[in-house]
């Protein structure tokens, strides 16, 4: 980011968010971060950058599923979502922490052949895009990753709908989501491209 003359800041805090011009929601509990969102008064005014100000916003795992507007699995009562993308998202498809895996992914919006190292811990996938695109337009499908239709027994929720993959990244205006973590790895392909992508906004 130092290379592209952007400045990183930590966001906990409604006045540390204004400050921001893009945004970036990273893995970890999606129902802790939704709560400590909740408890320090900034979920309204995450919502408001996402769905009213519109400023490019980035959500990784957890950070997809807060971005939703519908979750499955959620714990008993449900959890806080910010909203923007049009998508109900499965939370922990692939089973529990033991079933966390890295695979080669082929991402088309790179523009190049080499695989990008994806790592899904606990991963959520996009298991339906809504109807009714809304005003920011239609959901885009970034990627799929395919071959896991059918997991370890007893793990029924990782089994898709078909032979097409598990939808793990998609894009609908200025909000992208995707299932693993960029963050995790050497390979700063995403990031590079995302900064150029909002750039253009």
């Amino acid at each position: 980011m130092a290379a592209a003359r952007v400045e990183a800041v930590e966001v906990r805090t409604a006045a540390e968010l204004a400050r921001c011009d893009a945004l970036i929601i990273p893995g970890g509990e999606s129902t802790t971060i939704s709560l400590v969102a909740a408890q320090s008064g900034l979920l309204e005014p995450l919502r408001e950058f996402v769905k009213v100000l519109k400023k490019p916003t980035w959500g990784t795992c957890a950070g997809l599923i807060l971005l939703s507007e519908q979750a499955n699995a959620t714990k008993k009562g449900g959890q806080d979502l910010i909203g923007g993308l049009g998508v109900r998202v499965h939370r922990n498809h692939f089973g529990r922490q033991i079933e966390s895996f890295e695979a080669g992914l082929e991402l088309p919006f790179l523009g190049d052949a080499a695989p990008f190292p994806g790592v899904f811990i606990r991963a959520p996938v996009v298991e339906e895009v809504l109807s009714g695109a809304g005003e920011e337009g239609a959901v885009a499908v970034l990627a799929k990753l395919p071959g896991r239709l059918h997991m370890k027994a007893g793990v029924s929720q990782a089994d898709t709908k078909d032979d097409s993959g598990d939808i793990i990244a998609v894009r609908q205006g200025n909000v992208l989501g995707m299932s693993f973590h960029p963050e995790l790895t050497t390979d700063s392909r995403i990031h590079v491209w995302w900064l150029r992508e909002i750039l253009r906004l």
